[in-house]
């Protein structure tokens, strides 16, 4: 039986988990898309804590009235404004079981032409 779209965006994600992993110095960069929204955060997967993380839902960023591409875009940006306070240059991109198409990519080259880098 063939499975959801839901199942197969886990197992998609639970594959690519088990090859990548974050540090404190080259943290996880995980992108996580719904319907109308987009987040993103930098975890550390040694100690299990996020460092810093982004969204859409975020006054900067929900105050402008904007595609949901663009939205990506500006959180893509938030994200990597973020990094570099936290004093973080490089990161592993984890897109989250998500083809890398749409809102996922813009994010990530918004945050590429932000200074970061993966």
């Amino acid at each position: 039986m063939a499975f959801s779209k839901v199942e197969r965006r886990l197992k998609i994600k639970k594959s690519i988990r088990g090859k990548i992993s974050g540090t404190a110095e080259k943290p996880r960069m995980s992108v996580f898309r719904s319907n109308k929204q987009i987040s993103v955060q930098l975890i550390d997967d040694v100690t299990g804590k996020t460092i810093v993380a982004a969204s859409s839902l975020e006054k900067e960023v929900a105050a402008q009235k904007v595609t949901k591409g663009d939205q990506a875009g500006l959180v893509g940006k938030a994200i990597a404004d973020k990094a570099k306070g936290a004093g973080i240059e490089t990161v592993v991109f984890d897109r989250g079981g998500y083809l890398y198409h749409g809102r996922v990519k813009q994010l990530a080259d918004a945050a590429r032409e932000a200074g970061l880098k993966f």
